[in-house]
C-alpha cells in the first residue's frame, strides 16, 4: 500500500503528512514511512520517493501497517519533530 504524501496548512501553520506505521518497537515512539510522487525531470514518469519519519506516540497505540497522520510540532528529542494526529482507516 502506497501513502501518498499530503500537506494541508492548519490555522497553526504546521504541516500535515499522511503514512503508514512501519515500526513501534520503541517506548512513546513510532517510525512512519511517508511516500511522495516525483517528476522525473527528463523521461516525466512519476517516481515514488519515500522517507522515513520518528513520531511521537504518547499512547503507543499505533501498529505497524497502520495509516496514521502526523503534524509537526517542537524537537521532542534529537530526531522526533513529529506527533501523531489520527488514525486513517484504509
Amino acid at each position: 500500500m502506497a501513502a501518498v504524501a499530503t500537506t494541508t496548512d492548519t490555522n497553526s501553520g504546521r504541516r500535515r503528512l499522511t503514512g503508514v506505521v512501519v515500526s513501534n518497537k520503541m517506548e512513546k515512539s513510532a517510525t512512519v514511512r511517508v511516500e511522495r510522487l516525483v517528476k522525473h525531470p527528463r523521461y516525466h514518469k512519476y517516481i515514488k520517493r519515500c522517507k522515513m519519519y520518528l513520531v511521537h506516540d504518547e499512547a503507543n497505540s499505533v501498529n505497524p501497517g497502520d495509516h496514521v497522520e502526523i503534524e509537526e510540532s517542537r524537537p521532542i528529542s534529537r530526531r522526533k519533530r513529529w506527533v501523531i494526529v489520527g488514525t486513517n482507516d484504509a
